[in-house]
């Protein structure tokens, strides 16, 4: 399988070469214009995919509200907002995203789930949320982001960073397959197309390996096989508390 697993990633890197080939002399940039649109249209999709799992994830985010207060999320890679409607009412939302082009998809979210206080929007990398103080919001959400992240240990320590005491960590995220199976195969030669079209994504990345070591004092974490295409099933979901 190795040799042949090495062949078909050849090809697809071939295949990917006018990619490669843009981002060197750097008009692949603007493909982030386009990224918001399309996944505006995808995220419909998987939610309706994934509906009853995202409802289980955040069914208990009321639990971490402090006595007295409002909850307040801080949703990393927000994209166009499609976690809103499994918020709870009253909750208030800070959005961020490295990518300013999605915030015109995120108002129109927000309009469309007024039970949310949408309180603003940055523009900033997970891996450097300095604008935030530390221990400032009661949950942090990371769907579908860990896996493009350039560094997944400094995007874990940020979180930690400025969640208060107590505070969780919510995340849904698709990662690598079994090394030995045809899912992994599959993930593995188009893993340099699902890079450009997924804007960074790696698609081959052991997410929960990060997570079991980021030291969070409880960590409820489990592998599930979502709806989707086949290489996309493997996916972890849970929540780790600070």
């Amino acid at each position: 399988m190795s040799f042949l697993m090495t062949f078909c990633t050849l090809v697809v890197r071939v295949f990917c070469f006018p990619l490669h080939l843009l981002d060197a002399v750097g008009l692949y940039k603007h493909y982030k214009r386009i990224v918001p649109l399309l996944l505006f249209r995808i995220t419909k999709l998987y939610n309706k995919k994934m509906y009853e799992r995202k409802k289980e994830l955040f069914a208990c985010l009321s639990d971490f509200k402090q006595s007295g207060q409002n909850l307040t999320i801080l949703e990393i890679g927000c994209g166009t907002g499609s976690n809103f409607h499994f918020y709870p009412s009253g909750c208030k939302v800070i959005c961020t995203d490295n990518n300013v082009h999605f915030e015109k998809y995120l108002r129109r979210n927000m309009r469309e789930n007024p039970h949310v206080a949408y309180e603003k929007f940055m523009e900033t990398s997970a891996e450097d949320m300095r604008s935030f103080e530390d221990s400032c919001v009661d949950v942090v959400v990371c769907t579908l982001v860990l896996c493009s992240v350039d560094n997944v240990p400094k995007t874990l320590k940020e979180v930690q960073r400025v969640l208060r005491p107590g505070g969780a960590f919510f995340f849904l995220e698709h990662v690598a397959a079994e090394p030995s199976s045809w899912t992994y195969f599959f993930q593995s030669i188009l893993k340099p197309l699902c890079y450009y079209i997924g804007d960074g994504c790696e698609v081959t990345r052991a997410t929960w390996t990060h997570l079991e070591a980021a030291g969070f004092s409880d960590l409820k974490l489990r592998h599930i096989k979502a709806p989707l295409i086949f290489f996309n099933k493997p996916h972890i979901m849970g929540y780790g508390v600070k």
